[in-house]
């Protein structure tokens, strides 16, 4: 399903000198069926009351799910995926230490894709469930 041949040194190079990088946001397991991110908690990506910021959640996935569409595409340099609707249910907060974003599709198709994103902490615990639906493009 997902084209293996990038690197995580790739997909994290693509990740330099935007938001994933000022995020601290690391690719870090690349498989033919799913997708695997880590995130700080920390002054970054908190909220005022100390806690991980739900908006830096939604980043993780919606960075996620964009990647996953691009490593679905047949032929990256004639089609890209841009994200049309993304949703999250925050369900446990996190104080420290990494959140683990594991991506994985719902449904791939020619013109339409949904990735579902279950962000967990370092004990496994679930944090936050996210759906995002892309559509794939022709770039001109």
């Amino acid at each position: 399903m997902f084209n293996t041949s990038y690197s995580l040194e790739q997909l994290n190079a693509m990740g330099q000198n935007n938001m994933l990088n000022h995020l601290g946001i690391e690719f870090v397991e690349l498989t033919a069926d799913y997708l695997v991110a880590k995130m700080p908690v920390d002054h970054r990506t908190k909220q005022p009351m100390g806690l991980l910021h739900g908006g830096a959640s939604v980043v993780l996935a919606e960075s996620m799910g964009s990647v996953a569409s691009f490593l679905s595409l047949p032929d990256p340099t004639k089609q890209t995926a841009v994200g049309v609707e993304i949703n999250a249910n925050h369900l446990k907060s996190a104080k420290s230490g990494f959140v683990y974003g594991k991506c994985t599709p719902i449904k791939i198709g020619r013109n339409i894709q949904v990735w579902e994103t279950q962000i967990t902490n370092e004990a496994g615990d679930l944090i936050c469930v996210s759906r995002l639906t892309t559509m794939v493009i022709d770039i001109k």
